[in-house]
């Protein structure tokens, strides 16, 4: 594979149209970047698929951003993080280009994690892949070995934010449901990390059903500092970085669908094209 060498956009990624939360975040973060952002909406969602499909998938969205003039991408899908990120890292990196970069988006909440918790309880929240993964787990476990830490997969929350319900009154029961499900298998859960980026939507009544003694932790505001620090540890790869504080949107539904699903993440207007991964 032959990779574009000037300097290019930073590649944002995900299965669907979650990422658009990490994007908003990062981009309040680094307003002055241009951002490539990739939703592989037409095969979303990831979630319930076997590790090599989310490792074939994740791996041509990868290249295409590479081939499109990223030289560092942001997984901003967990399921995506937590299913194909060490293996592109080890295996395709260096076939491709070993100056190019891939981060994921469980390691910066892992890393803080330990700042906010003081019972050493916290849970998470997020979809079932991300759960079975144990990719929490096993990130919070080697930084923070002290800390135990219980997930819940809520997979009716992705299709709550989705089908514009996350506001709804019907959405009540399925956000409580959860949260009890959670504190339930652990009471002493004083911290709630959720572990999926369409979460946020739901961000206000999980808080109101969430005991106030349980801080909740969306990942977006850590994922932005996190890239912030490696930018600014790295110049070598923010000199490759584009900066006019454009965004670029690709997806591989229909433009239509996509553009109207963003601007509920996004709260902007948003003009995608469409592509195909192969």
């Amino acid at each position: 594979m032959t990779l574009p060498t000037a300097s290019g956009p930073i590649g944002i990624f995900d299965s669907g149209y979650g990422g658009l939360t990490i994007l908003d975040s990062i981009r309040r973060q680094l307003p002055q970047y241009d951002f490539l952002y990739l939703g592989d909406n037409a095969r979303a969602p990831y979630g319930p698929r076997s590790f090599g499909v989310v490792y074939d998938f994740t791996r041509q969205a990868v290249a295409r951003l590479f081939q499109m003039g990223c030289h560092l991408v942001v997984l901003a899908c967990n399921t995506a993080s937590a299913k194909a990120l060490r293996t592109i890292q080890q295996h395709d990196l260096p076939q491709w280009d070993p100056e190019r970069r891939v981060l994921g988006i469980i390691r910066p909440t892992a890393e803080v994690i330990g700042q906010l918790t003081r019972s050493r309880h916290v849970g998470i929240l997020a979809t079932e892949g991300t759960i079975k993964s144990q990719s929490y787990d096993l990130e919070i476990g080697k930084l923070h070995p002290d800390i135990c830490v219980t997930g819940v997969a809520c997979p009716l929350w992705v299709p709550l934010v989705e089908y514009n319900e996350a506001s709804s009154d019907g959405a009540d029961y399925f956000v409580r449901k959860y949260i009890d499900q959670l504190l339930q298998r652990d009471p002493l859960i004083d911290a709630a990390i959720l572990g999926c980026t369409h979460y946020p939507l739901l961000l206000e009544k999980i808080r109101r059903f969430m005991p106030p003694t349980v801080q909740v932790i969306p990942q977006g505001d850590y994922v932005a500092r996190s890239l912030a620090d490696y930018l600014l540890r790295h110049p070598e790869m923010e000199q490759r970085c584009t900066r006019h504080g454009h965004t670029t949107y690709l997806t591989t539904e229909a433009a239509e669908k996509f553009n109207h699903q963003a601007q509920l993440f996004l709260q902007e207007p948003v003009n995608a094209q469409q592509i195909t991964l192969e």
